[in-house]
């Protein structure tokens, strides 16, 4: 089965098909630049982006939308992760736990899939906490801060752990799944 990623990060794009490979599937990325709906909830924001993106390409696609929620921010960065990390980056969300005991944070994904008939969701969830300092120079984003619950490092110090505990590797293998099903 083809099914193409409409996203404009490469990264994401090879890490997808890695992964769905796996199921059978051959995935192709189609690039999608979209103004994105505001909302407090990752699934109402992929089930929207999803539905474009179909209207666009009109082959079965997915959609990735992630966000990482800090439990002493209730709901904060979220679905505005992307926009804080450019804002403030790491540093500034470092000042702000500054001094704050509760470092418990989650990374969520929810992947949204449209073959033309209905909208699917999977979701993944990644637990762990805002490290102290950031560390590590590998991956992106959040990685040098996200300490993975049960883990010594960072995602940025271990890409084989974020390749294998991520909140996107869940969602994508709750996803490749449903792909080998329909097969």
């Amino acid at each position: 089965m083809e099914v193409f990623f409409a996203t404009s990060n490469k990264g994401k794009a090879d890490e997808a098909a890695l992964i769905l490979g796996k199921a059978g599937a051959t995935v192709r990325q189609f690039p999608f630049e979209y103004r994105e709906l505001r909302s407090d909830s990752l699934e109402e924001i992929a089930r929207d982006a999803v539905m474009e993106a179909h209207r666009r390409c009109k082959k079965p696609v997915f959609v990735e939308d992630s966000g990482l929620f800090i439990d002493a921010f209730p709901g904060f960065p979220g679905t505005f992760s992307a926009w804080v990390q450019r804002k403030i980056g790491n540093e500034g969300i470092l000042k702000l736990m500054a001094g704050t005991k509760e470092r418990s944070a989650r990374f969520e994904a929810c992947i949204a899939f449209n073959a033309g008939r209905s909208v699917s969701v999977f979701r993944g969830v990644c637990e762990g906490s805002i490290a102290s300092e950031a560390r590590g120079s590998g991956g992106f984003g959040y990685d040098p801060i996200f300490v993975p619950k049960g883990h010594p490092q960072t995602f940025a110090e271990n890409k084989e752990l974020k390749n294998n505990v991520s909140h996107r590797y869940k969602a994508l293998l709750e996803f490749s799944k449903s792909l080998a099903s329909m097969r």
